[in-house]
C-alpha cells in the first residue's frame, strides 16, 4: 500500500511539472526583448556562421555612378570607419552612418536619419553629445578623391546590421559639427548599405 502510495505521488509530481503553466510576474523581462540581441548578432554574422569582424558599403551616386566604399571593422574602441571616395566634388563634405540600410535615389532618404541609437544631439563639437554615425569631415581634393579614417566609439557592429541594416551617406555639403539634425551638410550625393564582410 505505502509503495502504491508513492507511485501515486510521483506521477502527480511529474503530471504537474509536465502540464502547469506559469505566468510571469509583472516585472519581468519581455522574452521578445530578450531575443533582439540574439537577432542582432545573427545578421552581423558572416557566411561562414561567425560574428562579424567588417562589413562594406558600397557607395554610389543617384545615377548608378560608382563612388567609393565605407568600410567598418571592429576594434577594442569601436567601429572605425574608413571611406575611400572618387568622382565627388572637391571641398569638404558631411559624411555618417545612417539608421536604415536602404539607398533609393533620387535622394536616398530612405536610408532615415543618422545612427542614433541613444537618442542623442547631432554634431562632434555639440556639448549634448554627438549620434553614433557622426563623423567629422570628409575632404576631397582637387581630383575628386578623398579618404577618412574614424572611430566611432558607441558603435557595435551587432547595432550597424541590426534587422533593418545601416547605410553609409556622403553629403554635398560641409558638416558645420552641431546643428541638429545633420549639420546643415545638404544633399545626399552618395550612398552604400552596409553587408557583412
Amino acid at each position: 500500500m505505502i509503495r502504491f502510495g508513492c507511485a501515486i505521488a510521483a506521477l502527480a509530481l511529474t503530471t504537474a511539472g509536465c502540464g502547469s503553466v506559469t505566468t510571469p510576474p509583472d516585472n519581468a523581462a519581455d522574452p521578445l526583448n530578450m531575443t533582439m540581441p540574439m537577432a542582432n548578432d545573427s545578421m552581423a554574422m558572416g557566411n561562414d556562421g561567425e560574428m562579424a569582424e567588417t562589413a562594406t558599403a558600397v557607395l554610389q551616386t543617384a545615377t548608378g555612378t560608382p563612388a567609393g566604399s565605407a568600410i567598418a571593422t571592429v576594434t577594442p574602441e569601436g567601429l572605425n570607419v574608413t571611406v575611400s571616395v572618387n568622382g565627388m566634388t572637391p571641398g569638404q563634405h558631411g559624411v555618417h552612418v545612417h539608421m536604415v540600410g536602404k539607398c533609393e535615389a533620387p535622394d536616398f532618404t530612405t536610408a532615415g536619419g543618422h545612427w542614433n541609437p541613444e537618442s542623442t544631439q547631432h554634431g562632434l563639437e555639440n556639448p549634448q553629445g554627438a549620434h553614433a554615425g557622426d563623423m567629422p569631415n570628409l575632404t576631397v581634393g582637387d581630383d575628386g578623391t578623398g579618404t577618412l579614417s574614424f572611430t566611432l566609439r558607441s558603435g557595435t557592429m551587432a547595432g550597424l546590421l541590426d534587422p533593418d541594416g545601416s547605410a553609409f551617406i556622403v553629403h554635398a555639403g560641409e558638416d558645420d559639427q552641431k546643428t541638429d539634425p545633420s549639420g546643415d551638410s545638404g544633399d545626399r550625393v552618395a550612398c552604400g548599405v552596409f553587408a557583412a564582410g
